[in-house]
């Protein structure tokens, strides 16, 4: 338990109103900007780069394309190049520099329609292995992309036949811990979740969640503190913000008074609650050179910078 003393608070430090609507905001790598990626009026796509400085914020960069962006991510990067992966609401995968954004440095046909999820591994430190950008799609479609080989993904995994066909909601990398382990986890919109290992092209394990932890509203996203796995932010669908901490038991298991052994499930805390939006909150992100820092946007058409203090008090 964390004491009352020491509980980390959610402070909204800027809000900033805007014409476009929010699906993704992004910090950029080791830099106090970041990139907000969503669609206008006109449905045509919005990419916008501001600069924090101080309770300012500066727009620096501003580009129109001709569909909307849905998400985005800078994981398949180099600190170097700060590249950033696109997803849109047509199906398409762009990776971008954000100096000059005239011309993507690499396009490619991803999806049947929109991009709902991507991640990437490989860069910024992240992961061992090739830089690679893993997509999921309302065509129920898996694909992982390396972009030094164009046009076909270095890995797909897909419904078996049209009927079965899934709306793809999330997707990460995960146990990059050498140069030939990878997985991918996809989550669906029925509950599915499915680990797909990329070395063996197989699903090792895959269930189906029926109910969770009732907190009251739809979760829109939950983002993990990247200097402690451990605390996450529940992204709620009332326009709140909500921090977690997860953490082990002691035991794993204990036995019954029959002498029958039975598992001992994680426990999950709630260390902070706190309501900064009329509408969901869609997208969020922490900093990851500054703790406690993040950025995120609702579908009240504003973006929002939050500090949550005392986090290293938990």
């Amino acid at each position: 338990m964390v004491d009352a003393s020491n509980r980390p608070q959610i402070f909204q430090h800027i809000c900033k109103s805007l014409t476009t609507t929010v699906y993704d905001t992004l910090w950029v790598p080791s830099s106090a900007r970041f990139v907000v990626l969503g669609s206008t009026a006109r449905s045509t796509g919005s990419i916008q780069v501001y600069e924090l400085s101080g309770s300012e914020l500066n727009e620096v960069a501003k580009v129109e394309k001709s569909c909307s962006f849905k998400c985005g991510t800078f994981g398949a990067s180099s600190l170097v190049e700060r590249q950033l992966a696109t997803g849109d609401f047509k199906g398409n995968l762009h990776i971008w520099d954000l100096e000059k954004m005239g011309i993507p440095v690499f396009h490619v046909k991803a999806h049947e329609t929109i991009i709902n999820a991507i991640d990437g591994c490989g860069g910024l430190g992240i992961g061992h292995g090739a830089p690679e950008i893993v997509t999921g799609g309302r065509d129920g479609r898996v694909c992982v992309w390396d972009q030094r080989q164009k046009d076909d993904p270095v890995a797909l995994f897909e419904p078996e036949t049209r009927d079965t066909n899934r709306d793809c909601w999330s997707v990460a990398f995960g146990n990059s811990y050498n140069d030939e382990e990878r997985c991918v986890m996809a989550g669906y919109d029925n509950g599915d979740i499915k680990l797909f290992d990329l070395r063996t092209g197989k699903v090792p394990w895959e269930t189906t969640l029926k109910s969770g932890m009732a907190i009251g509203t739809t979760i829109w996203g939950v983002k993990h503190l990247p200097q402690n796995r451990e605390v996450f932010m529940v992204l709620g669908g009332d326009g709140s913000l909500s921090l977690y901490k997860h953490s082990n038991p002691s035991k794993r298991s204990l036995k019954s008074m029959e002498g029958r052994p039975y598992g001992i499930t994680d426990k999950v805390n709630l260390l902070s609650s706190q309501p900064l939006s009329t509408q969901p909150v869609a997208c969020f992100d922490w900093s990851p050179d500054k703790e406690g820092l993040a950025v995120f946007g609702s579908f009240d058409q504003c973006i929002r910078v939050a500090i949550v203090t005392k986090l290293n008090k938990i």
